[in-house]
C-alpha cells in the first residue's frame, strides 16, 4: 500500500508515477478526505477535553452549592456528539482506506512508462539452437516419450490440465529437486506452506481487493478461503503483524507448492501443451529486508534465477519491464525467458520482484533500526523456477534427431543417472 502521508505532501509526484503505471489516479479525493479527517479529529478531541473538564469541575461545583444539572447536560450532550464524531471519523478512515488500497505499487523511478512494448532486454545466454534436422514441439516430444498424458487429464480434469507420467514425473521432480537443492546450499529456509488462504493474506500480498475474481474461491468456507496462486502469497504473510529483529534480517525463504491461476491456456499454438493451465510447479523465493539491503536482495535472488536456467544449460534472455507490466504489487520486476525452439519465442520462467514496502506495509511487517525507530520491511520474490516453462524449453532444446531428449548433467543423479530419454517403441 502507498503510504498516504506521501500522496498528501507529494500528489503530484504519486499521480505522475503511478501514470507511468498506465493507471489514472486523481489525488484530490484523498486530500479532501484527509482534510477533513485532520477537521473532525480536532474537533472530537477538543470536546472530549471540554467534557473531561467539566467532569473535574462538578465535585468544585457541588461545594460551591452550584445547580450540577447543567454541567450534567452538557457533558451529556458532548458525549453523543463525540460518539456521532468518532463514528464519522471510523466511516472517513474506511473511506480512505478504500481510496488507497486498490492503487498500485510505485514503480522504480530508473524504469520506462507503459506497457509490455517497452521492456528492455539487458541479458542473452546461449545461442537459439539451430537444427540439422526437423525439431518437433514439446507435446509431441513429450508424446512420443511417454512423459505427459494429456488425454487422460482432460479426461479426470478437463482442459489446461496435464499428468506427468514416468520418466516425465521423475524429470519434472529432478528438476524440482535440483532448485531445492540450490537454495538450500545458499542458505535459504525451506518452508511447505498451506495451500489454502485467508482473505487477509491476500489483502497483504495485494492481490485483493483488486483481483479477487482471479483465483479459485473455495465455496461455502466462512470466513472466505481461496487456493494459492503462488508460494509467495503466503511466504509474504509468515511475518503478518510482526516487528522482527534487525539482527535477523534478512529472512530468506523458499517454497515448492503447486500454483493455481483460474486462467488456463488456449488453442493458439504458443499455449500449446503446458505453456499456460490451471495448476503447475514452482519453486518460489521470499526475502524480507531493510530498507537498505532491498537493492543487494534484489540482485541476489535475479542472479539466482539466472544460475539455475544456466545449469540446465538452456538459452534463456532478461528483460526489464517497463513500468505498466509490472504486476500490481512491485515496484520493480526482471522476466527471465527461456527459448522455446517451436515457437521461436522467448517465455517467462521467472519473475524477480521487489514489493518494498508495498506489501509491508499491508501486513503490518516491521523492524527497528538500530537506533529503535520502526520501519516496515521490504519483501522480494522471485521464481526459482517455475517448470511449466521449463520443461517445455528442456525438452525441445535437449532434443535429438531420433526424437530422444538429452537429460542435462545437473539433473542425472535424480533420474537414476539417466543420460538421456528415448521414445517409447510402440
Amino acid at each position: 500500500m502507498i503510504d498516504i502521508k506521501l500522496i498528501l505532501e507529494k500528489p503530484e509526484y504519486v499521480k505522475a508515477a503511478l501514470a507511468k503505471k498506465l493507471w489514472d489516479f486523481d489525488p484530490q479525493p484523498v486530500i479532501d478526505l484527509s482534510k477533513k479527517r485532520v477537521e473532525l479529529l480536532q474537533k472530537v478531541e477538543a470536546n472530549k477535553a471540554e467534557q473531561n473538564r467539566l467532569s473535574k469541575s462538578v465535585p468544585e461545583a457541588k461545594k460551591n452549592g452550584e445547580d450540577v444539572s447543567l454541567i450534567f447536560a452538557k457533558v451529556k450532550a458532548l458525549a453523543a456528539e463525540n460518539a456521532a464524531g468518532e463514528k464519522e471519523l471510523a466511516q472517513i478512515e474506511a473511506d480512505l482506506k478504500a481510496l488507497v488500497e486498490v492503487l498500485p505499487n510505485m514503480p522504480d523511478e530508473d524504469l520506462l512508462a507503459g506497457g509490455k512494448e517497452n521492456n528492455t532486454p539487458i541479458y542473452h545466454f546461449g545461442e537459439e539452437r539451430k537444427f540439422d534436422f526437423t525439431p518437433r514441439d514439446h507435446v509431441t516430444l513429450c508424446e512420443m516419450c511417454g512423459l505427459i498424458d494429456y488425454k487422460r487429464a482432460a479426461k479426470i480434469s478437463g482442459t489446461g490440465t496435464w499428468v506427468y507420467t514416468n520418466l516425465g514425473a521423475r524429470l519434472e521432480w529432478a528438476l524440482l529437486n535440483y532448485f531445492i537443492e540450490s537454495h538450500l546450499n545458499d542458505g535459504y529456509e525451506m518452508i511447505l506452506p498451506p495451500h489454502i488462504l485467508n482473505y487477509d493474506s491476500g489483502y497483504t500480498a495485494g492481490q485483493f481487493p483488486k483481483f479477487e475474481e482471479d483465483v479459485f474461491w473455495l465455496e461455502g468456507l466462512e470466513p472466505r478461503k481461496f487456493i494459492l496462486p503462488t508460494a509467495e502469497t503466503a511466504l509474504v504473510n509468515l511475518h503478518r503483524n510482526e516487528v522482527l529483529p534487525l539482527s535477523e534480517l534478512p529472512r530468506k525463504y523458499f517454497a515448492y507448492t503447486p500454483c493455481y491461476r483460474k486462467e488456463a491456456g488456449s488453442y493458439r499454438t504458443e499455449e500449446r501443451g503446458m505453456i499456460r493451465g490451471y495448476q503447475f510447479n514452482k519453486v518460489e523465493m521470499v526475502q524480507y529486508t531493510t530498507e537498505e539491503g532491498s537493492d543487494a536482495a534484489f540482485e541476489e535472488m535475479y542472479h539466482k534465477a539466472q544460475k539455475l536456467v544456466e545449469g540446465l544449460g538452456l538459452t534463456y534472455q532478461v528483460d526489464k519491464l517497463a513500468a505498466g507490466d509490472c504486476s500490481h504489487s512491485m515496484a520493480r520486476t526482471y522476466d527471465i525467458e527461456v527459448y522455446i525452439p517451436s515457437m521461436g519465442i522467448y517465455k517467462e520462467v521467472s519473475s524477480v520482484s521487489n514489493a518494498r514496502d508495498y506489501q509491508a506495509r499491508r501486513g503490518m511487517c516491521r523492524y527497528k533500526d538500530a537506533d529503535g525507530k520502526m520501519h516496515f520491511c521490504h519483501t522480494l520474490n522471485g521464481s526459482g523456477l517455475a517448470t511449466s516453462r521449463i520443461f517445455p524449453a528442456l525438452v525441445e532444446q535437449c532434443q535429438m534427431e531420433d526424437g530422444s531428449i538429452r537429460i542435462p548433467e545437473v539433473l542425472r543423479k535424480w533420474m537414476g543417472g539417466l543420460e538421456a530419454i528415448h521414445p517409447i517403441k510402440k
